[in-house]
């Protein structure tokens, strides 16, 4: 049976400086993901291109595993924010305005880093870090459901978690399939049309 990996931070950078050490391993661990993969990012590789000792690393993190898991939690907290803006900018706006504003959204924040993306996707069961996305689904599922929710009037006769369900599915498939695997889609025409017809998409199912 395989050893578990510890993935949690062994202390908190509370000081300044603190803060600052762990600020360059979690970057240089994002670096030497995207450059290297996750066979090469030793945490001897990290200590060196974050500028530090192994041993200022280990005081931190107990593992690469820990570092990763670090990585996954910033990237995913960035594009939360983002979400958690574009659905209080859109709490009081109709249906379809505010999917545009959602599926735009969605499509930046897959473009934060794509790379990165790519491989935290691959690495996130390696971490153990699935409960800290499935929390993150369910904050957006709740999110959407609550503006869907407010907005029945606007809306066909359907079941708003089923309605919630599939729009967050729809928006987050169309986002993550283009930005990963369609890079020739990401010019500013394109996404245009893209958002344009995914938002037809997704009102014309809700009304």
């Amino acid at each position: 049976m395989a050893r578990k990996s510890h993935t949690n931070p062994r202390k908190n950078a509370s000081q300044e400086r603190s803060r600052a050490t762990v600020d360059a391993l979690v970057e240089a661990t994002a670096r030497i993901l995207v450059k290297e993969g996750f066979e090469k990012a030793s945490t001897n590789r990290i200590a060196e291109i974050a500028g530090v000792s192994v041993g200022s690393l280990y005081q931190y993190f107990p593992s690469k595993e820990a570092l990763v898991a670090a990585v996954i939690d910033r990237h995913n907290e960035e594009i939360m924010g983002l979400v958690r803006t574009a659905l209080t900018e859109v709490a009081d706006v109709p249906i379809d305005k505010a999917v545009r504003k959602l599926v735009t959204v969605a499509i930046d924040a897959h473009r934060i880093n794509p790379k990165l993306h790519r491989v935290l996707a691959e690495q996130i069961p390696r971490t153990g870090q699935l409960a800290e996305v499935e929390a993150f689904n369910r904050e957006v599922h709740t999110l959407v459901r609550a503006y869907l929710e407010s907005r029945r009037k606007e809306m066909r006769k359907v079941d708003v978690d089923v309605a919630t369900f599939i729009c967050v599915s729809a928006i987050e498939s169309v986002a993550h399939n283009t930005v990963l695997n369609h890079a020739e889609m990401l010019t500013e025409k394109a996404v245009k049309v893209l958002v344009d017809e995914t938002t037809r998409m997704v009102v014309g199912y809700l009304r």
